[in-house]
Protein backbone atom coordinates (compact mmCIF):
# COMPACT_ATOMS: atom_id res chain seq x y z
CA UNK A 1 0.00 0.00 0.00
CA UNK A 2 2.25 3.07 -1.11
CA UNK A 3 1.87 5.82 -3.05
CA UNK A 4 5.18 6.59 -4.44
CA UNK A 5 6.44 10.31 -4.50
CA UNK A 6 10.16 11.01 -4.81
CA UNK A 7 11.87 14.73 -4.11
CA UNK A 8 11.69 16.73 -7.28
CA UNK A 9 15.18 16.95 -7.49
CA UNK A 10 18.22 14.69 -6.71
CA UNK A 11 17.52 13.71 -2.91
CA UNK A 12 20.02 15.23 -0.02
CA UNK A 13 19.99 11.65 1.46
CA UNK A 14 19.45 8.36 -0.02
CA UNK A 15 19.11 4.91 1.57
CA UNK A 16 19.26 1.80 0.03
CA UNK A 17 18.39 -1.86 1.08
CA UNK A 18 18.94 -1.19 4.48
CA UNK A 19 19.45 -3.67 6.79
CA UNK A 20 20.59 -3.47 10.53
CA UNK A 21 20.82 -5.71 13.63
CA UNK A 22 21.36 -6.05 17.77
CA UNK A 23 23.64 -9.00 18.16
CA UNK A 24 21.99 -11.62 15.87
CA UNK A 25 18.75 -9.94 15.57
CA UNK A 26 17.51 -8.70 12.54
CA UNK A 27 15.66 -5.13 13.07
CA UNK A 28 15.70 -3.96 9.91
CA UNK A 29 15.12 -5.70 5.92
CA UNK A 30 16.12 -3.64 2.75
CA UNK A 31 14.60 -0.35 4.05
CA UNK A 32 15.08 2.77 1.43
CA UNK A 33 13.59 6.19 1.77
CA UNK A 34 14.81 9.81 0.51
CA UNK A 35 14.95 13.07 1.54
CA UNK A 36 15.26 16.39 -0.71
CA UNK A 37 16.83 19.41 -0.14
CA UNK A 38 14.55 21.93 1.95
CA UNK A 39 11.86 18.24 2.86
CA UNK A 40 10.59 17.39 5.82
CA UNK A 41 10.35 13.71 5.72
CA UNK A 42 8.20 11.41 8.62
CA UNK A 43 9.52 7.95 9.43
CA UNK A 44 6.63 6.94 11.05
CA UNK A 45 5.63 3.42 13.26
CA UNK A 46 4.23 2.31 16.36
CA UNK A 47 6.91 1.85 19.01
CA UNK A 48 9.41 -0.71 18.38
CA UNK A 49 8.77 -0.62 14.44
CA UNK A 50 12.62 0.53 13.82
CA UNK A 51 12.39 4.07 13.53
CA UNK A 52 15.24 4.87 15.59
CA UNK A 53 16.89 2.24 14.53
CA UNK A 54 16.95 3.51 10.98
CA UNK A 55 18.17 7.21 11.97
CA UNK A 56 21.57 5.07 14.49
CA UNK A 57 22.13 3.44 11.38
CA UNK A 58 21.91 5.94 8.48
CA UNK A 59 24.24 8.10 11.21
CA UNK A 60 26.64 5.20 11.73
CA UNK A 61 25.70 4.45 15.18
CA UNK A 62 24.77 0.50 14.65
CA UNK A 63 27.79 -2.15 15.09
CA UNK A 64 26.56 -4.33 12.19
CA UNK A 65 24.09 -2.37 9.41
CA UNK A 66 24.13 -3.21 5.77
CA UNK A 67 23.47 -1.30 2.74
CA UNK A 68 23.91 1.82 0.86
CA UNK A 69 23.44 5.19 2.61
CA UNK A 70 24.39 8.52 0.32
CA UNK A 71 24.21 11.42 1.16
CA UNK A 72 25.27 14.77 -0.36
CA UNK A 73 25.59 12.43 -3.23
CA UNK A 74 28.89 10.84 -1.32
CA UNK A 75 28.65 7.22 -0.30
CA UNK A 76 28.38 7.14 3.30
CA UNK A 77 27.84 3.47 4.26
CA UNK A 78 30.88 2.95 5.99
CA UNK A 79 32.31 6.24 7.63
CA UNK A 80 32.49 6.89 10.94
CA UNK A 81 29.43 8.66 13.24
CA UNK A 82 31.88 11.92 13.45
CA UNK A 83 32.55 12.02 9.52
CA UNK A 84 28.74 11.96 8.94
CA UNK A 85 28.42 15.18 11.45
CA UNK A 86 31.54 16.87 9.75
CA UNK A 87 29.93 16.39 5.99
CA UNK A 88 26.92 18.49 7.36
CA UNK A 89 24.41 15.58 8.86
CA UNK A 90 22.96 16.47 12.30
CA UNK A 91 21.20 13.88 14.81
CA UNK A 92 19.07 14.79 17.78
CA UNK A 93 18.93 11.36 19.45
CA UNK A 94 15.23 10.54 21.64
CA UNK A 95 17.04 10.65 24.58
CA UNK A 96 18.40 14.04 24.18
CA UNK A 97 21.77 13.51 26.25
CA UNK A 98 22.91 17.23 27.13
CA UNK A 99 26.02 17.61 29.20
CA UNK A 100 24.59 18.18 32.39
CA UNK A 101 27.41 19.91 34.68
CA UNK A 102 27.34 22.76 31.32
CA UNK A 103 25.73 25.79 30.83
CA UNK A 104 22.98 26.35 28.42
CA UNK A 105 25.88 28.82 25.98
CA UNK A 106 28.79 25.98 26.95
CA UNK A 107 26.39 23.21 25.89
CA UNK A 108 26.30 25.29 22.38
CA UNK A 109 29.82 25.52 22.44
CA UNK A 110 30.62 22.34 22.23
CA UNK A 111 28.46 21.67 18.63
CA UNK A 112 30.11 24.31 16.61
CA UNK A 113 31.67 23.87 13.92
CA UNK A 114 32.85 25.82 11.05
CA UNK A 115 30.66 27.79 8.32
CA UNK A 116 29.24 25.36 5.09
CA UNK A 117 28.68 26.16 1.94
CA UNK A 118 25.13 26.33 1.15
CA UNK A 119 23.96 25.74 4.92
CA UNK A 120 22.35 27.86 7.05
CA UNK A 121 25.28 29.31 9.31
CA UNK A 122 23.75 29.48 13.23
CA UNK A 123 24.88 31.41 16.24
CA UNK A 124 23.26 31.22 19.93
CA UNK A 125 21.66 34.83 19.39
CA UNK A 126 19.72 33.30 16.14
CA UNK A 127 18.90 30.24 17.98
CA UNK A 128 17.49 32.25 21.00
CA UNK A 129 15.33 33.94 18.60
CA UNK A 130 14.02 30.50 17.77
CA UNK A 131 13.85 29.24 21.37
CA UNK A 132 13.27 32.23 23.39
CA UNK A 133 13.05 29.89 26.60
CA UNK A 134 16.85 29.19 26.07
CA UNK A 135 18.21 32.83 25.89
CA UNK A 136 16.54 33.53 29.50
CA UNK A 137 18.61 30.82 30.58
CA UNK A 138 22.46 30.94 28.82
CA UNK A 139 24.14 30.23 32.14
CA UNK A 140 21.65 27.66 33.45
CA UNK A 141 23.47 23.85 33.80
CA UNK A 142 22.23 21.60 31.63
CA UNK A 143 20.79 19.14 34.60
CA UNK A 144 18.60 22.13 35.91
CA UNK A 145 16.09 22.11 32.91
CA UNK A 146 13.08 20.51 32.42
CA UNK A 147 12.85 17.99 29.49
CA UNK A 148 11.06 20.08 27.09
CA UNK A 149 14.25 22.55 28.34
CA UNK A 150 16.50 20.16 27.20
CA UNK A 151 15.00 18.69 24.05
CA UNK A 152 15.52 22.53 23.00
CA UNK A 153 18.76 22.72 24.21
CA UNK A 154 20.30 19.05 22.12
CA UNK A 155 18.34 20.94 18.65
CA UNK A 156 20.35 23.94 19.47
CA UNK A 157 23.22 22.15 20.07
CA UNK A 158 23.02 20.04 16.71
CA UNK A 159 21.99 23.45 14.84
CA UNK A 160 25.43 24.99 15.99
CA UNK A 161 27.30 22.45 13.50
CA UNK A 162 25.40 24.15 10.42
CA UNK A 163 23.94 21.05 8.96
CA UNK A 164 22.14 19.98 5.68
CA UNK A 165 19.80 17.53 7.13
CA UNK A 166 19.02 16.80 11.19
CA UNK A 167 17.35 13.72 11.88
CA UNK A 168 15.11 14.85 14.50
CA UNK A 169 13.94 11.44 16.95
CA UNK A 170 10.54 11.67 18.75
CA UNK A 171 10.54 15.64 19.14
CA UNK A 172 7.18 15.65 20.82
CA UNK A 173 7.65 12.32 22.81
CA UNK A 174 7.12 12.82 26.30
CA UNK A 175 7.27 17.28 26.71
CA UNK A 176 4.35 19.50 27.44
CA UNK A 177 1.99 20.59 24.77
CA UNK A 178 3.25 24.46 24.74
CA UNK A 179 6.86 22.67 24.21
CA UNK A 180 5.86 20.55 20.98
CA UNK A 181 3.94 23.40 19.70
CA UNK A 182 7.22 25.34 19.45
CA UNK A 183 9.19 22.06 18.21
CA UNK A 184 6.74 22.57 15.39
CA UNK A 185 7.10 26.00 14.70
CA UNK A 186 10.78 25.25 14.85
CA UNK A 187 10.83 22.99 11.96
CA UNK A 188 8.81 25.22 9.87
CA UNK A 189 11.33 27.60 10.46
CA UNK A 190 13.91 25.48 9.84
CA UNK A 191 12.52 24.37 6.70
CA UNK A 192 11.93 28.12 5.67
CA UNK A 193 15.90 28.00 5.94
CA UNK A 194 16.10 25.25 3.32
CA UNK A 195 17.14 22.60 5.81
CA UNK A 196 16.32 19.10 5.05
CA UNK A 197 14.75 16.99 8.63
CA UNK A 198 13.85 13.63 8.59
CA UNK A 199 11.64 12.95 11.41
CA UNK A 200 10.71 10.03 13.39
CA UNK A 201 7.22 10.49 14.98
CA UNK A 202 4.45 8.63 16.26
CA UNK A 203 1.91 11.99 16.26
CA UNK A 204 0.29 11.61 13.53
CA UNK A 205 -1.49 15.53 13.83
CA UNK A 206 2.15 16.83 14.94
CA UNK A 207 4.04 14.90 11.93
CA UNK A 208 0.87 16.00 9.38
CA UNK A 209 1.80 19.84 10.51
CA UNK A 210 5.08 19.89 9.34
CA UNK A 211 5.94 17.10 7.22
CA UNK A 212 5.78 17.04 2.95
CA UNK A 213 5.96 13.29 2.67
CA UNK A 214 6.03 9.84 4.99
CA UNK A 215 7.56 6.98 5.26
CA UNK A 216 5.54 4.37 7.48
CA UNK A 217 7.58 1.35 9.23
CA UNK A 218 6.07 -1.83 10.87
CA UNK A 219 8.43 -4.52 12.27
CA UNK A 220 11.39 -3.05 10.27
CA UNK A 221 9.81 -3.06 6.98
CA UNK A 222 8.68 0.23 4.62
CA UNK A 223 5.02 -0.85 4.89
CA UNK A 224 3.68 2.64 3.26
CA UNK A 225 5.27 5.77 1.31
CA UNK A 226 3.39 8.69 0.05
CA UNK A 227 2.82 12.30 0.44
CA UNK A 228 1.91 13.59 3.93
CA UNK A 229 -1.30 13.99 2.93
CA UNK A 230 -2.11 11.11 0.67
CA UNK A 231 -1.22 8.71 4.93
CA UNK A 232 -3.61 11.64 6.20
CA UNK A 233 -6.34 10.74 4.22
CA UNK A 234 -5.92 6.90 4.16
CA UNK A 235 -7.34 5.51 7.31
CA UNK A 236 -6.76 1.57 6.67
CA UNK A 237 -3.13 2.45 6.31
CA UNK A 238 -3.10 4.61 9.60
CA UNK A 239 -5.59 1.89 11.40
CA UNK A 240 -3.28 -0.83 10.05
CA UNK A 241 0.08 0.63 11.17
CA UNK A 242 -0.24 3.74 13.32
CA UNK A 243 -3.04 3.49 15.40
CA UNK A 244 -1.85 1.99 18.85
Amino acid sequence: MSATVSPKTDPLLKVSALNAFYGRAHILFDVALEVGRGEVVALMGRNGAGKSTTMKAVMGLLDRAEGEVSFRGKDISRARPYEIARDGMGFVPEDRRVFSDLSVMENLEVGRQPAREGAVQWTPEKLFQLFPNLGEMPDRPGGQMSGGEQQMLTVSRTLMGNPYLVLLDEPSEGVAPVIVEQMANMIMTLKREGMAILLSEQNLHFAELVSDRAYVLENGHIRYQGSMAQLAADEEVRRAYLSV
